[in-house]
């Protein structure tokens, strides 16, 4: 017993001395957290007060931009599964909103970024498109002291006041856009001044200048990674393209350039001398942050309640249709953001009972080669006369597949091209069942990239063309299609290639030569076959025309009140009835979904 005892007392070997214990537990750890937490918060914080007040927020806005993407990636890989097919129009709709937030919340170049990604929308989901056509241009106005600023580092005197640049300045914006803002001032007056002189002031933001080249690239690492990260798309070929034509906007002294250029254009064009008007820059008073020009009192074309009163918008139309055919075609110098608020429309000086275009803000053109200018000129010509191997051998030089899609939605009317290559009567047809919203995305997706077959190739010239007869045949649409704008533009192309011809400069033998007559009975034959075809769209014009009279009277005659010019709601115009049929020939042809805000212009 005693023995047992003795062994129960002995000290275990698994037991350790007090002395090899460990230390005692230490102290709680949220006190050490919390103080980590605040170190952290406090230097995220000054950074982001730094970024804020000396980097214009560049930083800032890359990593929302960063993080904007991310979110944008990881929800199409976990969501666009054929499993979620159901889902996908959400996901559209979230990826869209997610997009839309980001280029409204950042401003500046994210606006620009989004209109020229936008001019060519068509092809992207519907929820992307709408988005992408309400992305307006508009930003708060900067306050007068940084105006100041601006004014005494560029002029080296204030704008106003003692010793000011201007007699007058008005210290309230009349308008503001994401790169700068417009005010409105009166020069000092000179010896033998008759009349006072006021002038249309732009002021550059000067926060933009700071994130240009964050924003870039942004936009660059952005289009990398859709591309071979999240979407599997050719999308990084425009980049460095649209980056050097974005950059160039922050040069007002090359924007005072391209005015002049522009108005030495059209007085040299009797077709359009007296109908457009640029208005005269000042030099005197402009530098790259601010330019002086001419202040003109007009109607912008968006007030169509102000255009239909001065009684001339078939006029003002065919003008404006006339003005961007003759840059496209014969100047090979295109302005490329002819919206409504850049054009605005007064009576002649000379001739009041006659209109007169005034084209505004010139920051943005884009030049075009001769040898493309003949080739874009025979393209207009090839799909007004059904010509598919015209359209098929330009179209796949210039690295693009679905020639009746680049015809489409180039005429922005339906365009169905004889094609030798269709299915035979006698090959089997299998019943079709309807898709599901995952096979019409990857259906989209892949006539996407056959559209997009070599973009090595593409002249890039043609995204800020297609975003230009955009914008034109948006503002044909919304005075109600005054004028035939696909007769007008393929005239001017018709023109252009006329001028092309050799014949003049060779000698009479070599006119009368076999090879020479043939080439001259094939240019005759295309010339009458493009006649033919204009006086088809011109009977589709009038009868239009004629229906929305016709419902006009009907209206009247059952007791509809309304404006002069005004016709019944069911009425389609010309541009609205080519518009269903592009939208429906896109729908049935190609499995896209194009959404009406794509034809807003």
């Amino acid at each position: 017993m005693s023995l047992r005892l003795s062994r129960c007392l002995r000290p275990s070997r698994s037991l350790r001395p007090f002395s090899s214990l460990p230390p005692p537990l230490p102290p709680r750890r949220l006190p050490v957290y919390a103080r980590r937490t605040a170190l952290l918060a406090t230097g995220l914080g000054g950074a982001y007060l730094l970024d804020q007040q000396y980097n214009a927020s560049s930083v800032t806005r890359t990593f929302y931009t960063l993080y904007t993407c991310a979110l944008i990636t990881l929800d199409y890989k976990w969501n666009f599964t054929p499993e979620k097919s159901e889902q996908i129009p959400e996901l559209h709709e979230r990826v869209a909103q997610r997009v839309f937030d980001l280029f409204t919340a950042n401003g500046g170049l994210y606006i620009k970024i989004g209109q020229a990604i936008g001019a060519n929308a068509a092809l992207l989901p519907a929820p992307m498109q709408a988005k992408f056509a309400s992305l307006f241009d508009d930003a708060p106005q900067i306050p007068y002291s940084v105006v100041r600023s601006v004014f005494v580092a560029e002029l080296g005197a204030p704008p106003d006041g003692p010793g000011g640049v201007f007699a007058y300045f008005d210290l309230q914006a009349v308008a503001s856009a994401s790169i700068a803002q417009v005010h409105r001032a009166r020069l000092h007056a000179r010896p033998g001044d008759t009349e006072e002189r006021w002038v249309a002031v732009k002021v550059q933001k000067p926060a933009v200048r700071t994130q240009m080249a964050w924003d870039l690239g942004a936009y660059r690492a952005v289009m990398w990674m859709f591309e071979h990260w999240a979407f599997d798309l050719p999308v990084y070929f425009v980049v460095d393209f649209v980056s050097e034509h974005l950059r160039q906007e922050l040069d007002f002294i090359r924007e005072a350039d391209n005015a002049r250029r522009t108005a030495a254009f059209v007085a040299a064009e009797p077709r359009l001398r007296g109908r457009v008007h640029i208005p005269a820059v000042y030099p005197e008073y402009s530098t790259e942050r601010v330019l002086t020009a001419e202040w003109i009192d007009g109607v912008r074309l968006s007030d169509r309640a102000g255009v239909a009163a001065l009684g001339h918008t078939p006029a003002v139309m065919k003008t404006m249709v006339e003005l961007f055919a003759a840059q496209m075609f014969d100047w090979g110098w295109v302005h490329c953001d002819p919206h409504p608020g850049n054009v605005l429309v007064r009576p002649h000086p000379d001739s009041p009972k006659k209109p007169q275009l005034v084209l505004l803000d010139h920051g943005l053109y884009v030049p075009v080669p001769e040898a493309f200018r003949a080739q874009w000129a025979l393209l207009w010509r090839a799909m007004l006369i059904g010509d598919y191997a015209g359209v098929e051998r330009i179209t796949t030089e210039w690295g693009f597949g679905l020639p009746e899609l680049v015809a489409s939605f180039t005429l922005l009317r339906p365009t169905a091209l004889p094609n030798n290559r269709a299915p035979r009567p006698d090959a089997p047809q299998t019943p079709r069942r309807p898709l599901t919203q995952y096979e019409l995305s990857v259906r989209m997706k892949a006539k996407l990239k056959e559209f997009l077959a070599d973009t090595d190739r593409m002249p890039k010239v043609l995204i800020f063309l297609t975003r230009n007869m955009r914008m034109v045949q948006g503002n044909n649409q919304a005075l109600g299609a005054p004028v035939n704008r696909i007769k007008l533009t393929g005239l001017w192309a018709s023109r252009a290639l006329t001028r092309l011809t050799p014949s003049a400069h060779t000698s009479i033998f070599s006119q009368l030569s076999p090879r020479a007559l043939r080439a001259r009975l094939h240019a005759w034959r295309d010339h009458l076959a493009f006649r033919a075809s204009l006086l088809l769209l011109d009977a589709l014009f009038y009868r239009t025309r004629l229906t929305r009279w016709v419902h006009g009277v009907a209206a009247r005659a059952a007791g509809a009140v309304g404006l002069r010019g005004v016709v019944a709601a069911d009425a389609l115009d010309f541009e609205t009835e080519l518009e269903q049929s592009v939208r429906g020939l896109a729908k049935d042809s190609f499995g896209i979904e194009v959404g009406e805000a794509v034809f807003a212009g």
